[in-house]
């Protein structure tokens, strides 16, 4: 249940706005100027807010396409993404979003139809280049479709543009627009997975490692492209046992022909969002690990994330190709 919902004045009128109101029948609606008076106050408390999160409905200005870090990709020659949303209703320990942003609050960009305009520019500036473009680098792209429709609303543009491809990066079980839509060669549906003893310490509040491989299965024979994102690799006791089971497990219920890439990430942040992590979890074992500092990043160190990186490797080789395999080092 939201319970506040803060609207700013110059989309209060918007069809997307009023769209996700009626959703919210009994919610309070605050009228704000600008997002940020909100979503930047100093002296949040994320971990409070997290709890029981507002909402922010809001108009995106600028920045909606961006390149993406370098080492994060898979395959094309030049990569970008876009947000429509900031925050996850998710609470994966693990999520730098909490070492990002100040507040747990939801913001839901309604003026959909300038990503659109980005989009287009952005190819037409990069005609001969192999595009891949992420929707959710800062949210999971489908876990909140339900309330506001941008995966439906920009499959659309993606259809008229079959030569650049889109991934949807989620935890998330959501089918639509999945099921009522023709799958399209160019979208990856992307499910970020790890085993199920991990996950249901760290994936809180995400669906079980088990319902999003039915998922990923189910969409999988109706013919969507599927990419296994194994990112973070958590290490921990009997990590070895847990990754294989996990790697058959998935590999032995999917139609291989419908794998689009496998990638693997260890845990990893930057410093400044560590720290911030740190302070809000304290106690925390995953934190306390086998974790150094590594170009401004802290990570596992360089023989566990060796370690853990080949291990994976080596399994998926029985299954997919050399070629369908990304390592992701941002």
């Amino acid at each position: 249940m939201i319970e506040t919902i803060y609207v700013e004045d110059a989309i209060k009128n918007h069809p997307r706005t009023k769209f996700i109101l009626k959703k919210f029948k009994k919610s309070r609606i605050i009228a704000i100027n600008k997002y940020v008076e909100i979503f930047n106050k100093r002296n949040q408390n994320f971990r409070i807010q997290k709890a029981n999160p507002n909402l922010i409905l809001a108009h995106k200005k600028d920045s909606f396409v961006l390149p993406t870090p370098e080492g994060f990709g898979i395959g094309s020659s030049k990569n970008f993404y876009f947000s429509h949303m900031y925050n996850c209703i998710y609470d994966c320990r693990y999520c730098f979003l909490q070492g990002m942003y100040s507040s747990a609050y939801y913001v839901i960009f309604v003026n959909f139809e300038d990503f659109e305009i980005a989009l287009k520019k952005t190819i037409e500036n990069n005609l001969s280049s192999k595009l891949t473009f992420f929707s959710g680098y800062d949210c999971d792209s489908l876990a909140f479709e339900n309330v506001t429709g941008f995966a439906k609303h920009i499959l659309s543009f993606f259809k008229k543009h079959p030569q650049f491809e889109i991934e949807f990066r989620t935890k998330s079980i959501q089918k639509e627009p999945f099921l009522s839509t023709k799958p399209m060669r160019n979208v990856i549906l992307a499910y970020s997975l790890m085993p199920e003893l991990m996950s249901s310490s760290l994936d809180n509040k995400a669906p079980s490692i088990s319902k999003r491989i039915r998922v990923i299965s189910e969409l999988a024979s109706r013919g969507w492209k599927i990419g296994l994102r194994f990112d973070p690799l958590i290490h921990g006791k009997n990590w070895k046992k847990l990754y294989q089971e996990l790697l058959d497990n998935i590999y032995n219920n999917i139609s291989l022909d419908s794998l689009h890439s496998v990638s693997f990430g260890s845990l990893r942040f930057p410093k400044r969002m560590f720290k911030d992590i740190f302070k809000l979890y304290p106690n925390e074992p995953l934190f306390t690990g086998p974790l150094s500092h590594k170009n401004k990043m802290i990570s596992y160190d360089i023989e566990i994330e060796e370690e853990m990186t080949s291990f994976c490797k080596n399994l998926s080789l029985k299954y997919v190709n050399e070629d369908q395999i990304f390592k992701c080092s941002i």
